[in-house]
């Protein structure tokens, strides 16, 4: 079974029952209530169907419902694999084909069409969804808050790592799957609050309703005065040769998999994509023991927080910048990645290519906002507002912010009487802010008392140093007047090493002089430390990763509160101030093949993924015939699959550049009226009253 055994920040002891399915004749075991995909995951299936038309190999891309990769046969019935949980006695079966109909022609059982009221109501329980639902509740509002995932938090869930920003306003130090904890409690024990998770929205309607699949099994109707839409983002695709081999899906897919299910979904990935989703996804590989061959960015620089990406050079993943892939290969399933440098034009320079061995590739190279229901809000006049990342793609630590102020401004609208504080505008564009400037610092001399080392350099929003500091003697420079200011220390430290394990970026050290001449220098370490010996020496790396000495191991210390190790080093003190890392991983996983192996052929990349429509087949198309209008192209199928044309709609106006037409001057595809696939027996009590 590839299960997560041990983990060094998240508990993998979570008691869960285990049960027996059967998927394709063959007898397996899961975890009740686990998604199908991760128990096939969990059992080393990956190939969960055949697409109809040309028998491609299936698997998950976004592992969130957001499109139709991962659809099986369960007990006969369609479904997403993703979002379907496993029960015992389950007949799950590979789709070949088209899937044939059910001979059963009893009359379907009719659970009753439940009614709802609402004032408001909330559409999304991740970070923005919740903090917005707490807002709108102490303001008195009567609202229901709905979500699709039978557990709050949203991408909280995923996020193993601590959090930016500050301890006060946004949980600053705290792991995402904390401060979901906390959120989700605060909105449970809310009198105001009715929660209906694992029952996503289906549609909006002009009669001031939404339609709501209730665990995933039945239909349910809910009425509203006003709607605040917080439904998130979607995984991006991006068009290379082999992007819809499985093994090819979403960073956020991934952490799906890996944080919250602890499924070991790979043993070595290639991510594309250095943004913090990149860098983060790469870390968390890395805790759940799965090796990382590299990072592949086409910008000359690295996309996200330096802290983030220095942590992830210090565990020895490569970032290969200012390069593309050339093309994903494999007999039915991922088995090494190509990549070349490119030019000013980003053009790839085919004599440059290298290949890599892997068995996965993560697609971290952004998010489209799920913001559809509320467009449609607005075009029926309804009173909507949107927050989080269906307004604007950000941090989470902001979209707690924006989920604040999108209620505030709800409530206005709903005739309350209230202000919204401009500091909490102003907060949320210092979170949502890119990094600043770098800004270099000077080694501290050492001292025979302990005192912090800061290889923070870069302009980013975080204080919680300053927060935990028992003596208040760290401090941010007054540079730029907010949270960017990087922390300067001046006072008394205690060597209590509270700063060291707070630090979201893990880029705070504690350094002493010893009587004998020698350093001591403290790190902050988040993977198993419990092996290492006690005088075993260890190469300490700098903050870009590279060797500085072997140091001495002199102790260790696990901090329960913060889920991190705290390794005492010795080494001589012009080496200890540069000490902040130990590698994880070994030189030879990052490796590129002998002699590299691709066909160049963009044009043959999938768009539509649901129906597998080719670039050159939409270029040609629109070349042909003069495309204008997006619903053109669904005459060769393009946005007529299970996905509504969510993943193929972001990727269309490249298409349209490459046949040398403005997008600008394309008309917009029209939406369908539901959001997602409701079996048409489930909405048979809808349809006997009409």
């Amino acid at each position: 079974m590839n299960r997560i055994k041990k983990h060094p920040v998240i508990d993998t002891d979570k008691p869960a029952g285990e049960l027996e399915f059967r998927f394709d004749g063959s007898n397996f075991t899961g975890k009740e209530g686990e998604a199908i995909s991760s128990a096939l995951f969990a059992n080393g299936i990956r190939h969960f169907s055949e697409h109809p038309k040309d028998g491609m190999a299936q698997s998950i891309f976004c592992a969130n419902g957001q499109c139709s990769q991962c659809n099986v046969l369960v007990n006969g019935v369609v479904r997403k694999a993703c979002v379907t949980p496993l029960a015992a006695g389950m007949d799950i079966r590979s789709i070949k084909g088209l899937p044939p109909l059910l001979t059963d022609d009893k009359p379907a059982e009719l659970p009753g069409l439940e009614h709802f009221d609402c004032e408001v109501l909330v559409v999304g329980a991740g970070p923005s969804g919740l903090a917005a639902a707490i807002e709108l509740a102490e303001l008195g509002f009567k609202l229901m808050l709905v979500d699709d995932k039978p557990s709050l938090g949203g991408k909280l869930l995923l996020q193993s790592h601590k959090f930016f920003g500050s301890e006060e306003d946004c949980y600053a130090g705290t792991r995402g799957y904390d401060i979901a904890k906390i959120l989700e409690n605060k909105v449970k024990t809310h009198p105001n609050i009715k929660v209906m998770a694992n029952t996503p929205l289906a549609g909006i309607f002009k009669d001031r309703k939404a339609g709501l699949y209730i665990d995933y099994k039945h239909y349910g109707l809910v009425s509203f005065k006003a709607l605040l839409i917080a439904t998130g983002a979607r995984e991006k695709s991006i068009l290379f040769p082999g992007n819809d081999l499985p093994g090819v899906y979403g960073a956020g897919a991934f952490q799906t998999l890996v944080n919250r299910d602890l499924v070991k979904a790979a043993n070595r990935v290639f991510v594309i994509g250095s943004g913090n989703v990149g860098l983060i996804a790469s870390y968390h590989a890395l805790q759940a023991g799965i090796e990382v061959a590299g990072i592949c960015e086409i910008l000359p620089k690295i996309n996200g927080y330096k802290v983030h990406a220095d942590k992830i050079l210090r565990m020895g993943v490569p970032v290969h910048l200012g390069s593309t892939v050339l093309s994903v290969e494999g007999d039915g399933k991922v088995e090494r990645i190509t990549i070349a440098k490119t030019d000013q034009d980003f053009r790839p320079i085919l004599e440059s290519a290298q290949s890599f061995e892997v068995d996965t590739v993560l697609v971290a190279t952004g998010l489209s906002p799920c913001d559809e229901f509320y467009k449609q809000a607005v075009a029926f006049g309804f009173t909507a507002v949107k927050a989080g990342d269906a307004e604007e793609i950000a941090e989470a630590s902001s979209a707690m912010f924006g989920g604040r102020i999108a209620a505030i401004n709800l409530a206005k609208m709903l005739g309350k009487n209230v202000k919204l504080d401009q500091n909490w505008l102003d907060k949320r564009e210092v979170l949502k802010s890119r990094p600043g400037d770098i800004i270099s610092r000077n080694a501290p001399i050492v001292s025979s008392s302990w005192q912090p080392v800061f290889f923070c350099t870069e302009e980013i929003p975080c204080n919680p140093c300053t927060s935990v500091c028992p003596t208040h003697s760290i401090n941010l420079k007054p540079r730029k007047g907010n949270m960017l200011d990087l922390p300067y220390f001046k006072g008394q430290c205690k060597g209590c090493s509270a700063c060291v394990a707070a630090c979201p970026g893990l880029a705070i050290s504690l350094v002493r002089l010893r009587d004998d001449g020698m350093a001591e220098v403290r790190i902050p370490f988040e993977f198993d430390a419990s092996h290492f010996e006690t005088g075993a020496r260890l190469l300490a790396l700098d903050q870009d990763g590279k060797p500085v000495t072997e140091a001495e191991l002199l102790a260790k210390q696990y901090n329960k509160k913060y889920r991190s190790w705290l390794l005492t080093l010795k080494a001589k003190p012009e080496d200890a101030v540069r000490i902040i890392g130990i590698r994880v991983q070994d030189e030879e996983v990052s490796r590129p093949l002998p002699v590299p192996s691709f066909k160049y052929l963009p044009d043959n990349a999938i768009v539509c993924r649901c129906e597998r429509v080719t670039v050159k087949e939409i270029t040609d198309f629109i070349k042909a015939n003069k495309v204008r209008d997006i619903n053109q192209l669904k005459t060769i199928r393009v946005g007529m699959g299970a996905c509504g044309s969510k993943t193929c709609s972001v990727l269309l106006p490249q298409v349209f550049r490459k046949a040398g037409v403005d997008p600008a001057t394309v008309t917009d595809g029209s939406l369908r009226p539901l959001s997602l696939e409701v079996p048409l027996g489930e909405m048979a009590e809808v349809l006997e009253g009409l």
